[in-house]
């Protein structure tokens, strides 16, 4: 092998590895955020968790954050603001991100 092929083969592995954190990340987060919904809706334990997967489940629907954040909109009602949702999406994010850091 050349070392060109060797640094190709080194990217790939690095993107393939980079997307599967992102993913793991991003799904992480989608739970977080339904604890976090699912606490201010007053839920607690198995509905929690329950909760929770269902909002993992809604990211499944289409590309990006949008159908996560339509889903536990919805849900919340009057309960959160537009910005409050979005902040926490934002804040979970790095705290799936430092989560996952620490697991590997």
């Amino acid at each position: 092998m050349t070392t060109f092929d060797d640094r190709e083969n080194a990217f790939e592995t690095k993107f393939a590895h980079d997307a599967e954190m992102q993913f793991k990340a991003e799904a992480r987060r989608n739970k977080l955020l339904g604890l976090w919904a699912a606490d201010l809706m007053g839920k607690s334990g198995d509905d929690a968790a329950d909760y929770a997967k269902e909002v993992v489940r809604a990211d499944f629907e289409e590309a990006g954050d949008e159908d996560v954040y339509r889903k536990v909109a919805g849900d919340l009602g009057d309960k959160a603001t537009e910005a409050t949702i979005r902040a926490k999406m934002a804040e979970l994010m790095a705290e799936a991100k430092s989560q996952l850091l620490t697991e590997t």
